[in-house]
């Protein structure tokens, strides 16, 4: 199949640092060309990249200091997809809604993936007026706010083997938290659960320059007492190293989290998650297996004194099983698939 894959410009695909969306789209890419497909990827010039790249900026948007809006240009990239869209067997968006008007005319052979949350009060309306799009869900939780929606599928992220390898045997001795530094991600949470627990907490996380209020309002004053190291954003050197050496990887969440790719890319490593039951986690962590799931820092506590009695083979397996690449990937090329017969049925 021609497949075009058309990510967010914020990073690179995949990010140097922090970012998920474009680490999957990159997963996915690199598995479509793995499998024989012709596919072109519209992303940042930085991106790297077995597909045919069309680069719509020279660099990742946040990291390009002569920035101020990046709506120019996405614009312009979706304008450059549609120039093209008749190339393509498969136009699939990762972009959330911004090219929905553009793409009506082509909406048998565009699918688009939403990754962001969907409980905000400006979007029903818009699904409701472009309800002909075919969307795909993350999560069966992320759909929850817009039941009527024109979903045409559930896929769950996915990772490589290689990206977070196996860890039988961590030598760390510490929990870790991997993130944004923000309220909805449980940070101050998860410093609470660690000095509770008397366990060290390793906090890998990046500022976003919206949330730098509250880092030095709410965050930062705590980590001047015991057991708490703050690491920053790690890259993707760094990071099988720092989530496979924790004897657990703490997800506090207070917010309908779509996925929650930290949680998958943990237990690649074998490493159990302690998460609270938030948007997605339910369908991600199966307690007293791949981690646990609690309503309280009591309780969390308690999770992390339990975790090391977790089988870390077991939650590899389960990640093997369930949130690898290539499932992923087959999964996309069924809907894909399903696109074009509809398609074929409509001609």
């Amino acid at each position: 199949m021609k497949i075009a894959q058309i990510a967010p410009l914020a990073e690179s695909v995949p990010p140097r640092l922090y970012g998920g969306t474009e680490r999957v789209v990159s997963y996915l890419t690199e598995e479509l060309v793995r499998l024989g497909h012709d596919v072109t990827l519209f992303a940042s010039g930085d991106s790297q990249t077995g597909a045919r790249l069309v680069a719509c900026a020279p660099r990742a948007l946040r990291l390009d200091p002569r920035v101020r809006d990046p709506l120019p240009h996405h614009l312009l990239m979706i304008e450059r997809v549609r120039r093209h869209a008749h190339e393509f067997d498969v136009l699939h968006f990762h972009v959330e809604h911004v090219h929905l008007p553009l793409f009506r005319p082509f909406a048998r052979k565009c699918v688009t993936t939403l990754h962001g949350r969907l409980d905000l009060p400006d979007l029903p309306a818009l699904y409701q007026e472009f309800e002909d799009l075919p969307l795909v869900s993350i999560s069966d939780a992320q759909r929850k706010p817009l039941p009527y929606a024109n979903w045409v599928g559930t896929v769950y992220h996915g990772l490589p083997d290689p990206v977070c390898p196996f860890n039988p045997a961590p030598r760390g001795g510490y929990l870790a938290f991997l993130g944004r530094v923000s309220p909805e991600k449980g940070i101050e949470r998860a410093i609470h659960i660690a000095r509770q627990a008397g366990q060290p907490l390793r906090i890998a996380a990046k500022i976003d320059q919206a949330e730098e209020g509250y880092w030095r309002s709410r965050v930062a004053p705590l980590l001047s007492g015991p057991l708490v190291d703050f690491l920053g954003e790690v890259n993707e050197e760094d990071k099988p190293a720092f989530l496979g050496n924790a004897a657990a990887l703490l997800f506090p969440i207070d917010w309908p989290e779509p996925f929650g790719l930290a949680m998958i890319e943990a237990m690649s490593c074998g490493t159990p998650v302690i998460a609270w039951p938030n948007g997605s986690v339910p369908e991600i962590v199966e307690h007293g297996v791949t981690g646990f799931i609690v309503d309280s820092i009591e309780e969390a506590v308690a999770a992390v004194h339990e975790a090391p009695r977790l089988d870390r083979a077991q939650v590899r397996r389960r990640f093997e099983e369930r949130f690898s690449a290539s499932r992923m990937t087959r999964e996309y090329l069924s809907v894909y698939r399903s696109l074009a017969r509809k398609k074929d049925r409509a001609a």
